[in-house]
This record gives C-alpha cells, sequence and structure tokens, in this order.
C-alpha cells in the first residue's frame, strides 16, 4: 500500500481527533506543524513525525510532502493553502477554507490554475442522513435542525480562536450550516438560490453568534429552512438535530436518537432506526483521501463545491447584517 508522505498543519483543531487513526493508517506523516506545540506534541508521537511551530518552516523542510491536511485558524487557511498550491502540493482544507467568500475563490482559482487537487471533509454527504432523506427524491421542500454544544466547549478542545469572529469568520453558521447548504444544494439541483437570515448571540452573549436561520429559496420554489446553533447543553447527547425532506416521491425524517421514518406517496411507512452522529464518517474520508489521491479525488468533495455551499453562507451573513450588494 502507497502511504503518501503527509504534511498535517494544527492539529490541534477539534476534529482532528476523529481523523487521527485513519492518518496514522493510511499516511506516512512526515512533519506536524502548530503554534500551540503542547497541545500538537500527543498528534506528533502518535504518528512518529517532528512537529514545528511554523507552518512556513515545515513546507520547507518538507518540499517533497505528496499531501497535506491544513486544520489552522480560519484567517490563516487562505496563506496555507496558496503556498501548498504553489509548491504543486495536493492538499484536504476544513470548511470554511478562509474568513471570506474572496479568500475562498483564491484559493480555488489558484488550485484550478496551477491543477491542484484540493478536497473538502463535507462529511455529510454519502452519510446515513443524507442516504435516508434521498428516499423522498430530490428536495422540493427542506428542514434541517443541527444545534451543537456550547461555544465554551473550544477553549478547551485546542481551538480557542473559534470564539473569535476575526479569526473564525463568524461562529455557527461559518461552522456549522456549510454541511447542509451543501445537502440541500445537491439534492435540489439548484446553482442559485436565494437566502434570508437571523443570527443572535442572546443565549451565550459572546461576539459570535450561537444562532442562526436561513431560508434557501431556488427559482423553481424549492425551499429549505435551515437552523443551527451553539446553543444545546453541555451533555453526553453532543447535540440536537432533525431533519425533513418533502420530494415527489414521498417525506422523509431523521430525529436526534435516529429514529427515521420515510412515507411514501402512496402513504405507506417504513422506520428505521440510523446512525446520525457526524464524528465516525471522517476516517473514511481519510481512507477515501488515501485511495483517490491518484487520480486527483474525482469522487470527493472539492473548492467547487465548498464554493457553492460558503456563498449561501456568507450571503446569509450579509443579509442578516443589512449589507447585502
Amino acid at each position: 500500500m502507497n502511504r503518501a508522505r503527509t504534511l498535517v498543519i494544527s492539529p490541534t483543531h477539534w476534529h482532528v481527533p476523529l481523523y487521527a487513526d485513519r492518518i496514522a493508517a493510511r499516511h506516512d506523516v512526515v512533519g506536524v506543524s502548530d503554534p500551540d506545540t503542547a497541545g500538537a506534541t500527543a498528534f506528533a508521537v502518535r504518528w512518529d513525525a517532528p512537529l514545528v511551530p511554523s507552518w512556513q518552516h515545515l513546507l520547507d523542510e518538507h518540499a517533497d510532502a505528496e499531501l497535506a491536511y491544513v486544520f489552522a485558524a480560519h484567517d490563516t487557511m487562505r496563506e496555507i493553502c496558496l503556498a501548498l498550491i504553489a509548491r504543486g502540493i495536493p492538499l484536504v482544507v476544513e470548511k470554511p477554507a478562509g474568513v471570506s467568500l474572496q479568500q475562498l475563490v483564491e484559493i480555488r482559482e489558484a488550485a484550478d490554475a496551477a491543477g491542484v487537487p484540493v478536497a473538502v471533509p463535507l462529511v455529510q454527504r454519502g452519510g446515513p442522513t443524507e442516504r435516508w432523506l434521498a428516499r423522498s427524491g430530490a428536495a422540493l421542500y427542506e428542514s434541517v435542525q443541527f444545534i451543537a454544544g456550547p461555544p465554551e466547549r473550544y477553549l478547551g478542545n485546542g481551538s480557542p480562536w473559534m470564539v473569535e469572529a476575526r479569526r473564525a469568520g463568524g461562529g455557527c453558521l461559518v461552522n456549522l450550516a456549510p454541511h447542509f447548504v451543501d445537502l440541500f444544494l445537491r439534492s435540489s439541483g439548484s446553482g442559485s438560490v436565494t437566502v434570508t437570515a437571523a443570527l443572535s448571540s442572546a443565549l451565550h452573549g459572546r461576539e459570535i453568534e450561537d444562532f442562526a436561520s436561513l431560508t434557501l429559496t431556488t427559482p423553481e420554489g424549492h425551499v429549505a429552512v435551515i437552523e443551527v446553533g451553539y446553543a444545546f447543553p453541555g451533555s453526553p447527547l453532543k447535540r440536537h438535530c432533525a431533519f425533513m425532506r418533502i420530494g415527489r416521491g414521498g417525506t422523509a425524517t431523521v430525529w436526534s436518537d435516529g429514529t427515521a421514518s420515510f412515507t411514501s406517496t402512496e402513504g405507506a411507512t417504513d422506520t428505521a432506526n440510523i446512525d446520525v452522529d457526524s464524528d465516525p464518517l471522517y476516517g473514511p474520508f481519510v481512507d477515501a483521501v488515501a485511495d483517490g489521491l491518484t487520480t486527483g479525488w474525482q469522487d470527493l468533495p472539492g473548492l467547487d463545491d465548498l464554493e457553492a455551499a460558503m456563498r449561501v453562507v456568507w450571503d446569509g451573513y450579509a443579509q442578516a447584517r443589512g449589507k447585502r450588494t
């Protein structure tokens, strides 16, 4: 099995524990960087790789790297991604790939021009929830609630910059909504949506929003309401989630406890219990990265997909703040 020489940038990101074992199994990690060297040490030890605080130094030392994972703070993603692309190194970057749509567009244009593949872990794609909702057919009407735990959790999980609006780009909307905007765009097949949005930080009183509501309307009359938040109590339950999709084949629903139902247009109802936890989806994503590296990740979401979702998200921020152009 070919194990690509891999760089990991900023593994103190809260998602990295979900990747770590499969990264160890599928890649040869040759270098790790993180300004929080104390927090990153356990990952460097796990991957038996040297650790440096500077990503610039990491890239200078490993010009022959074949792959990089970028988990860095959102306000540093543009510079890091552009540097990797300039060196011709394929990369995986977490959403949102910057703190504005323009930063993401710059990365996408540079990658396109250089022919450097970029994969994005929009891990809800192909997961149990999307597969169940697909039973209804293409989304005509969709409702999503995904309410995660309080923002204070980022202060203890290695990503304190996530509660700073300037560094993160925003709060729950920029972090959580891209997954569900992506699912609706995929299912509805529409390349154009009108967005209305509301943001609030009333619960926790921080500079980042802890609740956001988007209403998406397509020219064909398809509608999605997506609510995300950092408003669920700190709890082993992690989050509240609920999904409903109405299509020409019927109505599909999924709830926090995994209870799922599908009622066809003929009135017959099937029920099941599915795994709604998104955490287990990151390991298979790493396997897909390893398997598809040599062919440019034809089957994985990329920057075009992320740009489509983030265009909606950034438009939502502009609309909610009264700055839409």
